[in-house]
Protein backbone atom coordinates (compact mmCIF):
# COMPACT_ATOMS: atom_id res chain seq x y z
CA UNK A 1 0.00 0.00 0.00
CA UNK A 2 0.99 3.57 -1.04
CA UNK A 3 1.41 5.97 1.78
CA UNK A 4 -1.37 8.32 -0.12
CA UNK A 5 -3.85 4.88 0.64
CA UNK A 6 -2.69 4.70 3.77
CA UNK A 7 -3.39 7.99 4.73
CA UNK A 8 -6.63 8.12 3.06
CA UNK A 9 -7.75 5.28 5.62
CA UNK A 10 -6.94 6.61 8.23
CA UNK A 11 -9.16 9.76 7.72
CA UNK A 12 -11.62 7.38 6.74
CA UNK A 13 -11.55 6.03 10.04
CA UNK A 14 -11.11 8.96 12.14
CA UNK A 15 -13.77 10.90 10.39
CA UNK A 16 -15.98 7.61 10.64
CA UNK A 17 -15.19 7.35 14.68
CA UNK A 18 -16.31 11.12 14.77
CA UNK A 19 -19.69 10.71 13.06
CA UNK A 20 -20.34 7.18 14.89
CA UNK A 21 -19.72 8.23 18.10
CA UNK A 22 -20.89 11.94 18.78
CA UNK A 23 -20.30 13.71 22.24
CA UNK A 24 -23.57 13.41 25.11
CA UNK A 25 -24.81 16.78 25.31
CA UNK A 26 -25.47 16.24 29.20
CA UNK A 27 -24.54 14.94 32.34
CA UNK A 28 -26.95 12.74 34.24
CA UNK A 29 -25.33 13.11 37.49
CA UNK A 30 -25.54 16.82 37.38
CA UNK A 31 -29.30 16.66 35.82
CA UNK A 32 -30.22 14.75 38.62
CA UNK A 33 -29.10 18.04 40.74
CA UNK A 34 -30.69 20.33 38.32
CA UNK A 35 -33.76 17.74 38.88
CA UNK A 36 -34.30 18.54 42.79
CA UNK A 37 -35.80 22.22 41.95
CA UNK A 38 -38.29 20.21 39.47
CA UNK A 39 -38.96 17.51 42.23
CA UNK A 40 -40.93 19.86 44.20
CA UNK A 41 -43.66 19.30 42.03
CA UNK A 42 -42.81 16.15 39.98
CA UNK A 43 -42.08 12.41 40.90
CA UNK A 44 -39.35 10.95 39.85
CA UNK A 45 -39.66 7.88 40.71
CA UNK A 46 -43.48 7.18 39.57
CA UNK A 47 -45.75 8.18 37.39
CA UNK A 48 -48.10 9.48 40.28
CA UNK A 49 -48.98 13.02 39.50
CA UNK A 50 -47.79 15.50 42.63
CA UNK A 51 -48.69 18.76 41.57
CA UNK A 52 -47.42 18.17 37.73
CA UNK A 53 -47.66 14.46 36.71
CA UNK A 54 -44.77 11.80 37.43
CA UNK A 55 -42.17 11.47 35.29
CA UNK A 56 -40.60 7.79 35.90
CA UNK A 57 -40.35 6.44 32.68
CA UNK A 58 -41.29 9.75 30.63
CA UNK A 59 -39.20 9.01 27.70
CA UNK A 60 -40.86 5.42 27.14
CA UNK A 61 -44.07 6.90 27.30
CA UNK A 62 -46.63 7.24 24.23
CA UNK A 63 -47.08 10.60 24.98
CA UNK A 64 -47.07 13.94 27.05
CA UNK A 65 -49.81 15.24 28.85
CA UNK A 66 -49.88 17.67 25.99
CA UNK A 67 -50.53 15.16 23.50
CA UNK A 68 -47.26 15.38 22.12
CA UNK A 69 -44.45 12.32 21.62
CA UNK A 70 -41.98 12.47 24.22
CA UNK A 71 -38.63 13.48 22.18
CA UNK A 72 -35.74 15.65 23.45
CA UNK A 73 -36.89 18.33 22.06
CA UNK A 74 -40.61 18.66 23.36
CA UNK A 75 -39.32 18.19 26.75
CA UNK A 76 -36.66 20.59 26.42
CA UNK A 77 -39.86 22.80 24.67
CA UNK A 78 -42.02 22.10 28.11
CA UNK A 79 -38.99 23.20 30.14
CA UNK A 80 -38.72 26.45 28.18
CA UNK A 81 -42.24 27.45 27.91
CA UNK A 82 -44.04 26.02 30.91
CA UNK A 83 -47.44 25.99 30.63
CA UNK A 84 -50.54 24.69 33.23
CA UNK A 85 -49.21 25.98 36.61
CA UNK A 86 -45.46 25.28 35.52
CA UNK A 87 -43.27 28.15 35.21
CA UNK A 88 -40.90 28.74 32.19
CA UNK A 89 -37.39 27.95 33.15
CA UNK A 90 -36.18 29.53 29.63
CA UNK A 91 -34.36 32.43 31.10
CA UNK A 92 -33.63 29.95 34.53
CA UNK A 93 -31.36 26.99 33.68
CA UNK A 94 -28.61 27.69 31.33
CA UNK A 95 -28.51 25.53 27.90
CA UNK A 96 -26.15 23.04 29.76
CA UNK A 97 -28.61 22.40 32.65
CA UNK A 98 -31.45 21.93 30.62
CA UNK A 99 -29.30 19.18 29.01
CA UNK A 100 -28.38 17.89 32.28
CA UNK A 101 -31.63 17.58 32.91
CA UNK A 102 -32.82 16.00 30.18
CA UNK A 103 -30.28 13.36 30.27
CA UNK A 104 -31.41 12.97 33.65
CA UNK A 105 -34.64 12.37 32.77
CA UNK A 106 -34.06 10.07 30.14
CA UNK A 107 -32.34 7.49 32.84
CA UNK A 108 -36.00 7.63 34.71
Amino acid sequence: MDRFRVWAVCVTLAAGSAVAWPAAKGDAEKGKDVFQQCGVCHNADSDEKKMGPGLKGLFKKDKLTSGKKPTEANIRAKVDEGGNGMPAYKDMLSDQEKDDLVAYLKTL
